[in-house]
């Protein structure tokens, strides 16, 4: 099996396009009302929950998620105001719906999920710290040996794979449509893969021998191309990226199956961030770094 995809590569411009693409990842998740601007985690039951920065008393009962908005509060969703009680009902598992919200001159959105068989809610707020300090993540120098052939196994039907999750007592359930097999150095390798975003794309969730050194403990993840009809596709190791738990303790991110932590070291793409928001503070505090 071939191993790197170096033949030919224009170094140039290889580089030019990561350093594109990593643009465009980072000013993706630094959205004023993205992951970066979660204010709490809320673990919504039946007894009444108010979150700071955010309108409305929120329940958990027959009607699903219901919010008691008091006199002057009000929320927005696909452009229709809500005032007083209002009944969201119940949503699907990893499933979520954002209405949002103003406070002054400061916009929000109050996500309702579901993930793991409960409901969470999670206020975002434009003006969090988090998002005015952040400065980037450091990353690998990219480089095109940490770009690899795999060969797709489709299972005969996907496979429900459990894995755990960045908070404690919370698992995930994803369909796996297969497994993709590369080499490396003389080594056979087996990452099992879920449906990435576009059809027929993967994605991978993994470790390895430099997690909790020079990049995040917990997991990374590599988007991987559609394979092609012998079902050949490449894993751009230097695209790997930090999932949201690596900024902040208020993500319910999905940890690697076990067969997907490497033993080598893939020295490419994301490292360690330099900060992340804390739930204890709920401010932005230094992340262990190497």
């Amino acid at each position: 099996m071939t191993t790197t995809l170096n033949t030919d590569i224009d170094r140039v411009q290889f580089g030019r396009d990561w350093e594109a693409w990593h643009r465009a990842h980072e000013t993706y998740r630094a959205d004023p009302l993205g992951f970066f601007a979660i204010t709490g985690l809320h673990w919504l039951g039946t007894e009444p929950t108010t979150l700071p920065g955010a309108p409305g008393t929120w329940t958990l009962g027959s009607e699903g998620v219901v919010v008691e908005l008091a006199e002057g509060e009000s929320l927005t969703l696909e452009g229709v105001t809500i005032t007083g009680r209002h009944a969201f009902g119940e949503l699907p598992e990893r499933t979520s719906i954002t209405p949002g919200f103003t406070d002054g001159d400061v916009v929000g959105v109050v996500e309702i999920a579901q993930r793991g068989g409960h409901t969470i809610l999670r206020p975002r707020r434009a003006d969090h710290p988090f998002l005015a300090e952040y400065n980037g993540t450091p990353t690998y120098v990219p480089n095109p040996r940490w770009r690899v052939a795999a060969r797709f196994r489709p299972f005969d039907a996907p496979r429900p794979t459990e894995v755990g999750a960045a908070v404690d007592g919370l698992t995930h359930v994803y369909d796996a449509p297969g497994v993709l097999e590369f080499s490396w150095r003389g080594e056979e390798f087996t990452l099992t893969a879920f449906d990435g975003k576009a059809p027929g794309a993967l994605l991978v969730l993994f470790t390895d021998a430099t997690s909790g050194l020079t990049t995040y403990a917990a997991n990374r993840s590599v988007g991987v191309d559609a394979p092609d009809a012998d079902g050949w596709t490449t894993i751009d190791f230097n695209r790997a990226v930090n999932l949201p738990c690596a900024y902040t303790d208020f993500a319910t991110c999905p940890l690697p199956p076990a067969g997907n932590r490497l033993p080598i070291g893939i020295e490419a793409g994301e490292k360690t961030p330099l900060s992340r928001v804390r739930s204890d503070a709920e401010l932005v505090a230094p992340a262990v770094t190497a």
